[in-house]
């Protein structure tokens, strides 16, 4: 029987399993959920479906993809090799789905590289494999003779774990003469069995029957099993129960407490007596019904003795039986709707996270996969996620419970490291019920931070004269970055002409250290240009500007230019260089401008402040010096009793710390015209080389106070100037005669006349004069000016003189004019 049954169920199964691959050949169209059918009872390792062809994968890309299966519990595999989906054990749908009409199960795929997700759906078809079933093998059943023929009494059900056309589908009664059955189909679809009397029973002819009672299902070959009814003819009850209705309905909320009242039936008879008195009870039901409720014998109360579970079982039908004194009976139907009620929170699984996840991810990558459940029903099993946390995600919902958490923005390391997000999944019911998860996405760097200076560009005062290797400044960037990324170093980038050899940047610290020691005369600032770089890859960098400030020290003394110091000539190392003078008329005013001492400091600042004063003068009281300015006027109007010989000594200070200083040393002559200063000029020209043994013979003279000493200092005076002849002034002019008046003038061979900055040279050049001279030719004598007043040997005016000092009052241009051209005309 039993070999025969699975021979039987083979071609079942193949003409099962065809439609099954057609089906899921023509789902192929759809990338996101898959549809596979295919009957139970299959064994381990059968062909499901070519799960890897249908999701568009070749199987060289299968390692790579990483295919696999996410499901609660593995009812099926895939192969690693091929990608086909295989059964991996035995599937029973009785066992899954109960009586549910339809059965199947749903799981994922998940594809790797990039991150991927495929619903599948793969459906149990029946096969006839259980055959109905009677609760017990055998009943029994009471009738009264009386009863009249075309009575009907309710049969225990069968029960058949099949669906369909597999399921239960009729009832077979023993052939006999007085009963039959007759299968009705309620309104929900379940098929009933009723007894029906044909002809009336005698007790006396017949007190029992037992009969046959074959339940038959709808399979191919069907199936079918038996019980024993045993019916016992009683003794006459001429009014049996009727109750108020046949078919109660009520509805109870699942939350429902055990011993609440579900119902109250009722049952009356016509009989009076011990055939009146009625008792109820549940007829045949199953166990898992009878345990769920109760009925009070004597009332007819149906209480509720357990909880009850929509998910489990939305409803039960109760047959309640009314029996009276005299054993007849009558039934009628309880019908229980269970009622939904939001008692299960959404389940929440994490089936993928993708974590760290670059922090130049684009916008949608897609960084975790969720899978939300309600089993309630309705607005009840409805459900809706957020995401709670400040962070750029989003979800997206997919079908089939499945969520997408992506990233809604570009993601940024530097402003948060990970962010931390909840999952909040909320049903539409009444109270919402939620549940929550934590996701946690980590972030990890990308060097897209270039270094940062603190200043865009930095300043630095140093001294000069500073030491070499001395700290200038620090500069310092910052990275945003991590790691290497944000490691910096420095390096010289360049800057002003000439700045390179002047400082260095140390790598690491940013430290900016002095090459050399800083000449504020040579350099007074320069800008050099520091690179930070990062060691990313590739590095980014960026650069500041460093500009240093040399600051001043009084390190330069005053420089006089004019008047210029004796001795100063290029060729002084042979012969002195004559002295200038300055000439001032005896009608002179107070106020008149004798000479301006020019100076200059290569300092700066208050360092290159000058400020001039007058140390030494014969007479003090006739002049005065600007103390800004240098220039040198008559503080009163010129007397017969000034001395016709000023030497006036100037000092030049800056106002440095310490200061420093310099002096200058004018000459004036106090003369009309340039004939009345010559004699001056002549002694001043024969006393310069004695002026020294003159002041040590002094000095020697008071020291020794004594007269004889000074007498025979007097005597060595006159013999050393009767052997000298006659001044080197008058050698000059004895070499040349001049015609005029009548009378010869005489004119030192070195002079020059330095009024201001403008210098005059007289050059006697021999013409016809000469050859009428009785004596010798000298050399033509030339007064050497350039070396004092920038002159050239030929008289022609310097250039630079009057850019040093200025121009020369009018008055006295016109004097120096009208000697120069008086000298020229004689010559």
């Amino acid at each position: 029987m039993a070999s025969r049954q699975r021979q039987n169920r083979q071609p079942a199964a193949g003409r099962v399993l065809l439609p099954a691959l057609l089906l899921c050949w023509c789902y192929r169209v759809a990338p996101e959920r898959l549809h596979y059918a295919i009957p139970e009872e299959l064994d381990r390792g059968s062909l499901v479906g070519p799960l890897a062809r249908d999701l568009g994968l070749s199987p060289a890309e299968l390692p790579a993809r990483k295919l696999r299966l996410s499901a609660a519990k593995q009812y099926f595999t895939v192969s690693g090799e091929n990608g086909n989906l295989y059964v991996s054990e035995r599937l029973d749908r009785e066992e899954m789905c109960g009586e549910s009409a339809s059965c199947s199960v749903s799981f994922e795929a998940l594809m790797h590289n990039p991150l991927s997700v495929f619903h599948v759906d793969v459906t149990i078809q029946d096969v006839n494999d259980n055959s109905p079933r009677f609760p017990q093998d055998s009943f029994q059943l009471e009738i009264n003779e009386l009863t009249a023929p075309g009575a009907r009494f309710p049969l225990v059900m069968a029960e058949d774990a099949d669906v369909g056309s597999n399921s239960l589908q009729g009832y077979e009664l023993e052939t006999n003469s007085y009963f039959a059955v007759e299968v009705k189909e309620s309104p929900d679809g379940s098929k009933f069995a009723e007894l029906v009397l044909r002809q009336a029973l005698d007790r006396e002819r017949e007190q029992s029957l037992r009969l046959v009672l074959t339940a038959v299902d709808g399979g191919d070959p069907p199936r079918s099993s038996t019980a024993q009814l045993c019916i016992n003819v009683t003794d006459a009850n001429d009014n049996a129960p009727v109750f108020a209705q046949e078919r109660y309905r009520v509805s109870l909320r699942e939350n429902a407490l055990p011993g609440l009242t579900v119902v109250n039936i009722s049952a009356s008879d016509a009989d009076a007596g011990n055939y009146a008195r009625i008792t109820y009870g549940f007829y045949k039901m199953p166990l898992k019904v009878l345990q769920k409720f109760m009925v009070d014998a004597e009332s007819g109360t149906i209480t509720l003795q357990e909880a009850l579970d929509f998910e489990d079982t939305r409803g039960y039908t109760l047959l309640v039986e009314a029996r009276d004194g005299g054993g007849l009976v009558a039934h009628c139907k309880v019908e229980v709707e269970v009622l939904d009620v939001n008692d299960n929170t959404p389940e929440i699984t994490v089936l993928s996270v993708s974590s760290p996840v670059p922090e130049d991810a684009p916008a949608g990558t897609v960084v975790a996969l969720l899978n939300v459940q309600d089993p309630d029903s309705g607005e009840n099993g409805q459900v809706w996620c957020e995401l709670l946390g400040e962070a750029p995600l989003s979800l997206v919902a997919s079908s089939g419970g499945s969520f997408r958490v992506m990233t809604a923005s570009a993601l940024d390391r530097e402003q948060a490291s990970e962010h931390r997000v909840t999952v909040v999944a909320r049903d539409r019911g009444s109270p919402v019920l939620s549940s929550s998860t934590a996701l946690v996405l980590e972030v990890s760097d990308v060097n897209d931070n270039a270094p940062v200076f603190e200043e865009a560009a930095y300043s630095a005062y140093v001294e000069e004269n500073n030491a070499a290797g001395a700290l200038v400044l620090h500069v310092r960037a910052r990275d945003a970055d991590a790691g290497s990324n944000g490691r910096v170093r420095y390096s010289m980038e360049g800057g002003s002409a000439g700045a390179a050899p002047y400082v260095s940047v140390e790598a690491q610290s940013g430290a900016v250290y002095a090459q050399r020691s800083f000449d504020y005369e040579q350099c007074r600032e320069f800008a050099v240009v520091v690179r930070a770089q990062d060691g990313g890859e590739p590095a980014r960098s960026s650069t500041a500007t460093v500009r240093i400030f040399v600051l001043d020290r009084n390190d330069n003394a005053p420089r006089v230019l004019w008047p210029a110091a004796a001795g100063a000539g290029p060729d002084q190392g042979l012969a002195a260089a004559p002295v200038p003078f300055e000439m001032v008329p005896r009608s002179a005013e107070a106020g008149y401008l004798v000479a301006k001492v020019v100076a200059v400091d290569a300092d700066a600042g208050r360092n290159a402040w000058l400020s001039y004063e007058l140390v030494q003068a014969p007479e003090p009281a006739l002049f005065r010096v600007g103390l800004h300015s240098g220039e040198v006027r008559t503080a009163r109007a010129v007397s017969d009793r000034d001395a016709a010989k000023q030497r006036l000594v100037a000092v030049v200070k800056d106002h440095g710390q310490p200061a420093l200083s310099a002096t200058a040393t004018l000459h004036v002559v106090l003369a009309e015209s340039l004939q009345e200063a010559l004699p001056e000029l002549s002694e001043r020209a024969a006393g310069a080389d004695s002026a020294a043994e003159l002041q040590f013979s002094l000095v020697l003279a008071l020291a020794l106070l004594s007269a004889l000493f000074l007498l025979s200092v007097a005597l060595a005076v006159l013999t050393r100037g009767r052997r000298a002849g006659p001044p080197a002034v008058l050698r000059c002019l004895s070499a040349q005669r001049f015609s005029g008046d009548g009378a010869v003038a005489a004119f030192p061979a070195d002079f020059c006349e330095g009024t201001l900055p403008y210098s005059y040279n007289l050059c006697v050049a021999p013409g016809r004069a000469v050859a009428e001279a009785a004596w010798p030719r000298p050399p033509p004598p030339c007064l050497p000016a350039e070396e004092l007043f920038g002159c050239d040997p030929c008289g022609e005016r310097s250039p630079s003189s009057s850019a040093i000092a200025g121009e020369p009052p009018a008055e006295t241009n016109r004097q120096q004019g009208t000697v120069t051209a008086e000298i020229v005309a004689r010559v």
